[in-house]
C-alpha cells in the first residue's frame, strides 16, 4: 500500500472519529427515572403547588404522554420496570412479579435470585441472569463498546438490577437489614463514593433523627377532609423498629436519599462528560400511598409525597443541567402503571366485604380432590391469585393435570369471595381483551396452574405464611404518565392511550441506537 493511500485512509478515519465525537444528534447522558405508582391525575391536580424545575419543566418542555397502558395487572414495581426497559412483557422477559414460587422449593424466592452471585454490603444473592432479554441500558453499553458508564440507583434491589441491565457497571439499592447502599458482585464496579458514604454517613447514623411531617400548612393541601386538617401527620424512623428500613424505603423521605446519591454519582463518576459515547444513569423514586398510616386514609401523605418528589426531581434536573447541560442529555420519566391504595374500609360504612383465607382455600381444595381421587396434598402452594399443583401428588393418583385443573376450577368458583377461576391453558388461548391483559402478566414457565379473580371489596388473607398479610381487593384503572425530554423532541401533550411496550424502542430511537432485542412494538411517532 502506498504511503499516500495509507495517509488518506488515516485522515478518513480521523474524520469519522471527529464526526462521531461531535455528533449533535446523540446526547452524552441518558437519565431514566421510574416513579412507582405515579398518577397523571395527581400531577394535574397538584400542578399549581409544584415548583418550576420539576414536573412543570417536563410538562412544558418535553413529550408528555398522559395515559400509558401497561396492559397487564401489576402489583409491584419490578415487573413494570422490566417492561419499560425491555419493551416486552413477562412471557418474554421472565419477570412477572417481584417474587416467584418455584415448584420443588418450599418458599417464595426473588425473581432475580442467583445463588452464584454474592452481594456487596448485603447477604442478598441477586443478579440479572433471570432477565431473559436485553434492556435499554444494555443497548447503551453495547453502543459504547463497553467503554461507557451505566449505573442504576433505587431503593429496591431488583428494580435497580433491571435498570442496570446485564451490561451495566453497577446497580445500587438500600439494604433492608442495615440501610447500607448495596450491590451484587455480578457487576464489575462498586463506586468508591458509595463505600465512603456507607462508612462515613450511613443511614443508620441519620435515621433516628429523621422525621416526615407536612411540607406545607395543612390548609394548602386540596381535597383533604376537614378532620385531617386538624391533625398533621408525623412519622419517625426509630432504629429500634426492626422493619425501619423497609418503612423508610416506601416513604417520601427516601426520594431525598436517592437524589443525594444520584447527584453524587454525577459528580464522582463524571457521567456524561465523554465526547465519544453515551453514559446512562437510572433512578427510581416512589409516589406510592404510604401503607403505614394509622387511620387508613393516606391522602394527605400522598399529596405531600408528590410535592416532595417534585422538589427532588427539580434538584436532579438542575444537577444534570450544571454537570452536563440539558441540551446534552435525554431524560425520560415513567410511572410503573398501577396504583395500590387499598386499605380495609371501616366497618361503620357497611361496605359488603369478607375474607378469603388462602389456608382455607388450600385445605378445602385438597379435601375435595382427596374425596374424588384419593388422599393426597394436591396443592403445592398458593401465592397471590395463583394455585400450583404438586406433580408428584397428581402422578401418585394417576390424575392428569388438565383434569385436576378442570375439577379445581369448577369447585373454586363456588367459594365465597372468588369471582372466577381460570386455568393457565384458558388464559393462554383467550384472545379477548381481558385474556390478553391476563396473558401479558404471566410467564408460562413459572406460572401457576389455576388463576383466581377475587371479588372487589373482599380481603385476601395470606395466612399460609408468617406473618399473616391482608390485602384488600379494589378494582379501578388510573392514568399513568410518561415524559421524554431531549433537544430534538418537541414539546407536546398527548392524551390518547399509548402502549407501554412502545416506550423502550421510542427511547432507543431517540438515542439513534438499537432497540432491546425483545422489543415487541415500533417506536411511538411523536
Amino acid at each position: 500500500m502506498s504511503s499516500r493511500l495509507l495517509g488518506s485512509l488515516i485522515m478518513g478515519l480521523m474524520t469519522i472519529n471527529v464526526a462521531v465525537a461531535t455528533d449533535a444528534a446523540r446526547p452524552r447522558l441518558v437519565v431514566g427515572i421510574v416513579v412507582d405508582q405515579l398518577r397523571t391525575d395527581y400531577l394535574q391536580y397538584l400542578q399549581g403547588l409544584f415548583g418550576e424545575s420539576g414536573f412543570k419543566r417536563l410538562m412544558k418542555e418535553g413529550l408528555y404522554l398522559q395515559h400509558v397502558d401497561f396492559k397487564a395487572d401489576m402489583n409491584d414495581p419490578v415487573a413494570p420496570t422490566a417492561l419499560l426497559y425491555t419493551g416486552n412483557h413477562a412471557n418474554a422477559s421472565g419477570i412477572p412479579s417481584a417474587r416467584l414460587f418455584r415448584v420443588g422449593e418450599s418458599a417464595l424466592t426473588p425473581v432475580l435470585e442467583d445463588r452464584n452471585s454474592m452481594g456487596n454490603f448485603t447477604r442478598e444473592s441477586l443478579s440479572p441472569v433471570n432477565l431473559r432479554i436485553s434492556t435499554i441500558s444494555d443497548e447503551v453499553a453495547i453502543d459504547g463498546g463497553g467503554l461507557t458508564s451505566v449505573y442504576a440507583i433505587a431503593p429496591d434491589a431488583q428494580q435497580a438490577i433491571i435498570m442496570a441491565g446485564h451490561a451495566g457497571n453497577c446497580a445500587l439499592w438500600i439494604n433492608d437489614t442495615d440501610g447500607k447502599w448495596s450491590s451484587t458482585a455480578y457487576y464489575r464496579d462498586f463506586p468508591d463514593f458509595i463505600t465512603r458514604r456507607n462508612q462515613r454517613n450511613p443511614l443508620s447514623s441519620r435515621l433516628d433523627t429523621l422525621s416526615w411531617r407536612p411540607l406545607l400548612p395543612l390548609d394548602r393541601y386540596p381535597g383533604v377532609p376537614a378532620q385531617k386538617r386538624h391533625y398533621p401527620f408525623g412519622y419517625t424512623f426509630p432504629l429500634s423498629d426492626r422493619d425501619v428500613y423497609r418503612r423508610f424505603k416506601v416513604s417520601a423521605p427516601v426520594n431525598t436519599e436517592v437524589t443525594d446519591v444520584a447527584i453524587d454519582a454525577l459528580d464522582n463518576l463524571r457521567l456524561g462528560t465523554r465526547e465519544d459515547g453515551i453514559d446512562m444513569l437510572s433512578v427510581a423514586y416512589t409516589a406510592a400511598p404510604y401503607k403505614y398510616v394509622l387511620d387508613g386514609d393516606c391522602r394527605l401523605e400522598l399529596e405531600d409525597t408528590y410535592l416532595r418528589l417534585d422538589a427532588q426531581l427539580g434538584r436532579l434536573l438542575q444537577a444534570i443541567d450544571r454537570k452536563v447541560g440539558l441540551n446534552n442529555a435525554l431524560i425520560f420519566l415513567s410511572s410503573t402503571g398501577y396504583y395500590d391504595d387499598a386499605t380495609p374500609d371501616d366497618p361503620k360504612y357497611r361496605i359488603p366485604t369478607g375474607d378469603v383465607s388462602l389456608k382455607r382455600v388450600e385445605s378445602l381444595l385438597n379435601s375435595y380432590l382427596s374425596a374424588k381421587y384419593g388422599n393426597a396434598d394436591y396443592v403445592s402452594a398458593i401465592y397471590g391469585n395463583q394455585i400450583y399443583f404438586d406433580p408428584r401428588a397428581l402422578e401418585s393418583r394417576t390424575l392428569a393435570l388438565d383434569r385436576a385443573q378442570t375439577e379445581a376450577r369448577d369447585f373454586l368458583v363456588k367459594m365465597s369471595g372468588i369471582a372466577d377461576a381460570r386455568t393457565l391453558g384458558q388464559i393462554l388461548s383467550d384472545t379477548s381483551e381481558e385474556g390478553m391483559r391476563q396473558r401479558c402478566g404471566i410467564d408460562p414457565k413459572t406460572a401457576g396452574d389455576i388463576f383466581l379473580t377475587y371479588l372487589p371489596g373482599w380481603n385476601v388473607v395470606d395466612d399460609i405464611r408468617y406473618p399473616t398479610t391482608t390485602t384488600p381487593v379494589r378494582a379501578g384503572m388510573v392514568s399513568t404518565p410518561f415524559f421524554l425530554l431531549a433537544p430534538d423532541v418537541k414539546a407536546e401533550t398527548i392524551g390518547i392511550p399509548v402502549d407501554a411496550a412502545v416506550l423502550a424502542p421510542t427511547i432507543t430511537s431517540a438515542l439513534h441506537i438499537r432497540s432491546p432485542n425483545g422489543a415487541s412494538r415500533r417506536p411511538f411517532n411523536y
